[in-house]
């Protein structure tokens, strides 16, 4: 049976608040979210998300510190580098980020934001998480690649949509 990463419970305002969890692949390192749906998730096509997430799309939001809970060990990566030649590129960490990833399996799970140290930042991925909210903004376009900006116009192979990626072909979850 399959168990989501969302439960929702009512609040006295009559919004939702989600308790979401995070995690390195090993599950290591993970992230507990207890709050409202995030008001910023992101897709992001800058440079330094494609090199952080191996690809040309990176969905990504920025959750209110007081309603995480960090377990594991994480080992840290800063951008930019201390005494390194700065980078050419804009990027939307330009104000510099402290990635944190999991010394066991590699996966970059959150970041602290140095022009917004209230909030964590994280990968969307790292939820698995299919009922988290959609993105709200779109940045750096010019620095992915022309078809991003139509993916709806890719083909796509009968059937392929439910394609769950495993070999044996099973039924989208």
């Amino acid at each position: 049976m399959l168990s989501l990463a969302c439960d929702a419970v009512q609040l006295t305002n009559g919004g939702e608040m989600a308790t979401r969890k995070a995690s390195c692949n090993c599950g290591q390192l993970s992230v507990t979210y207890e709050g409202p749906d995030p008001q910023r998730v992101s897709l992001c096509q800058c440079y330094e998300c494609q090199k952080r997430t191996g690809t040309v799309l990176s969905m990504q939001t920025r959750l209110p510190l007081e309603h995480v809970t960090i377990e594991g060990q994480s080992k840290t990566w800063t951008f930019p580098i201390d005494g390194a030649e700065p980078a050419t590129f804009r990027s939307c960490d330009s104000g510099g980020a402290t990635y944190h990833f999991c010394p066991e399996c590699g996966s970059t799970v959150y970041w602290d934001i140095a022009i917004a140290p209230e909030f964590l930042g994280m990968g969307v991925g790292s939820f698995a998480d299919p009922t988290f909210p959609p993105p709200m903004i779109s940045g750096f376009e010019a620095y992915g690649p022309a078809w991003t900006m139509n993916v709806s116009d890719l083909p796509m192979p009968g059937g392929h949509h439910d394609y769950d990626g495993t070999s044996h072909g099973g039924a989208r979850l």
